[in-house]
């Protein structure tokens, strides 16, 4: 039993650095060399027509990042799923993200995760709006389930400075 243990102990131990060794700036340059291109065209054009995407979009990937890790779980479209738990309901941009996920699989065929649009999307609608813009670490692969009864461990909107301190601060 002991080895059986420290089997599994010492394959988690080497592959579990292997995922995220796979995130890195500039994953999709061979498999999809236009894809930041397309997002961020596509994310303009709604940042033309709506500023208030930019919100909607952080909080978007917010709501994913804490629930599920950012693996685009938010995205999952079934009954039972984070998308349709109370306080997602009024989470925005879904559309967009569908849009663009649209575009580059007729561009790029399963090849860009929504996971990684998402991320792409959200940091271009930031750059619109003034604010800074990143290079972000891709190559993350979607979620394939949800955790719907994470959505009610988020903060809330009428939470306090100190509330939300103390919240970020547990998840460093």
């Amino acid at each position: 039993m002991k080895i059986a243990n420290f089997s599994i102990l010492l394959l988690a131990f080497f592959i579990f650095p292997i995922t995220f060794a796979q995130l890195r700036v500039g994953f999709y340059d061979n498999s999809c060399p236009n894809a930041e291109t397309i997002v961020q065209n596509l994310v303009s054009d709604e940042f033309e027509s709506d500023p208030t995407i930019t919100a909607a979009l952080l909080r978007m990937h917010f709501h994913d990042c804490f629930v599920g890790g950012c693996d685009g779980s938010i995205l999952l479209n079934s009954t039972d799923s984070e998308r349709f738990v109370g306080p997602n309901l009024s989470v925005r941009g879904f559309e967009l993200i569908d849009e663009i996920k649209a575009e580059l699989e007729a561009q790029c065929p399963s090849n860009v995760s929504c996971a990684d649009i998402m991320a792409f999307a959200t940091r271009d609608s930031v750059a619109l709006a003034g604010g800074p813009s990143y290079n972000i670490p891709t190559g993350r692969r979607d979620g394939l389930r949800t955790n719907a009864n994470g959505v009610f461990n988020l903060i809330g909107p009428t939470a306090s400075v100190a509330a939300f301190l103390s919240f970020f601060g547990e998840k460093i």
